[in-house]
Formats: structure tokens, sequence, C-alpha cells
């Protein structure tokens, strides 16, 4: 069995025990339903059927076509929004995986895609080739933040699969100017991963707009808290794992 993401995650034993539940909830439901796609749902953002109407009904809203640059989550799932994205000309950043890299995101430049399509490059393997990788110092301000979610609500709150990392890069993206509290924030998700209720913790960052296949759900409307890293949350292996996170945390004990 695969190591849950969460494995190495701090903060309310019980709350986290909530969260896994409501994810293997979710889990089931999308294998049960036949709804997940390769390589299945559990312990992941799952790919589900209908990603590319999702992606369609996404790119028909007014944050989408206002959006020049967009911050986008590594996931299968959201694949299709990266390739509208590219398509639409924008530009695209797109999470390392689990954050592992020292320039934790890649750069996708629509009009320099190194020969490769827009399908083709913003895939993980294409991104590796088409794109570069870049610091946080180097980001240009994001108009659009897309995460990745297992869970969300139609209010807003969102559930992911564990690790932190969508929090974690919104915190550093605000501290480094490149997000605001009123920078929008989407997912893209199946009807069947909108649930009643999250179990949420005060920096968990909330949704916007939360978007099906079928419906575009308007789920926030007021200014979000200013994000910041919690480094209390953050365990020891957690932090060295992350080699932006391990700089930081160096810099704090030196002060």
């Amino acid at each position: 069995m695969a190591t849950s993401h969460d494995h190495d995650a701090g903060g309310d034993p019980e709350t986290l025990a909530a969260k896994q539940e409501l994810r293997e909830h979710v889990w089931a439901r999308l294998t049960d339903e036949k709804q997940a796609r390769f390589p299945g749902a559990r312990n992941r953002i799952p790919n589900f059927v209908g990603a590319e109407k999702a992606a369609d009904r996404l790119r028909d809203t007014d944050v989408w076509r206002s959006a020049r640059t967009i911050k986008c989550n590594p996931d299968s799932a959201q694949w299709p929004v990266r390739q509208r994205a590219l398509e639409d000309g924008k530009t695209v950043y797109m999470a390392v995986p689990r954050l592992a890299d020292p320039n934790p995101f890649f750069l996708l430049d629509p009009d320099d895609l190194g020969g490769r399509t827009p399908r083709q490059a913003s895939s993980i393997k294409g991104a590796t080739a088409a794109g570069r990788t870049v610091a946080v110092e180097d980001l240009e301000p994001v108009d659009l933040v897309v995460a990745g979610c297992v869970a969300v609500t139609a209010g807003g709150a969102r559930l992911g699969k564990g690790g932190g990392f969508s929090d974690l890069e919104f915190a550093v993206a605000f501290a480094a100017g490149l997000v605001t509290t009123t920078t929008p924030v989407v997912t893209t998700v199946h009807e069947l991963q909108v649930v009643d209720a999250i179990p949420t913790v005060d920096h968990d960052v909330t949704l916007d707009l939360v978007v099906t296949p079928e419906r575009v759900h308007e789920s926030r409307h007021e200014p979000r808290h200013e994000p910041a890293i919690v480094w209390a949350e953050l365990t020891d292996e957690k932090i060295d794992s992350i080699p932006l996170l391990a700089s930081r945390s160096r810099m704090r004990m030196a002060r």
C-alpha cells in the first residue's frame, strides 16, 4: 500500500483523522461509480471522467478570461486546464511535484514550448522538457490560482490529498507578493467530489469557484485571510523534504 500523503503532516490528530476519513470516502465513491481515470483515485488528486468538460466550463468564466498568468497544480485532473491556458496564450507556472526542487515551479511560456503542442507541454513529463524551473523570486504576479482537490464544498472549503502543498505554495507566493488576499483561487472537480462539509483549520485556503463538468459554484465573496507558513504544523521530515522550506527554516534559526 502506498504511503499516505499526510504521513508527515502536523496538526491536531482528530482533524487529520477526519480529513483522511473524508478522502477515503470520496476516493471510494469515484472508484465505485467508475468516475476515476487511470491510475485510480486513491491517495492522489483524482483524475476524473469529465475533466476536459470542467476545464472548458472554467474557460468560459470571467476570472479565466481576465487572467494572463496562472499558477496551477501539476496533477492529471488539471492537465486539461493547463493545456487550455497555453492554448489561450496564458503563462503557466506549474508546481514541481511535492515542491522537490530548489526552483519549485515550471515556467511554461505559450510562445516558447520547444516545438511541443500545448497538450504535450502541459503534462508533467512535457513541462520538464518544454519549460524551465524557476525560483519563487523569479515569478511574475499571478492572476489566477488553480488548486487540485480531493473534496470541496459548494461554499469554497477544500481538501487536498494530505501533503499540504497547495496551502504552502499559496503562503510562499503571498510572502513574495505574487498573490494577494483577493487573487481568485479555483478548482475543477467531479460532482462526486462536492460534499456537504469539510473539517478545516484557519490557514486552509478557500476557493472562489468550484467548477464541475455540470456547473460552476461561486463560493467566496470577501477577501481571504493573509496566508502564512504555519511552522508549528510542519514536521522536521516535511521541512527537510522541501528545499524551499529547508532554506527558510535555516534563515529563521539563524536570526
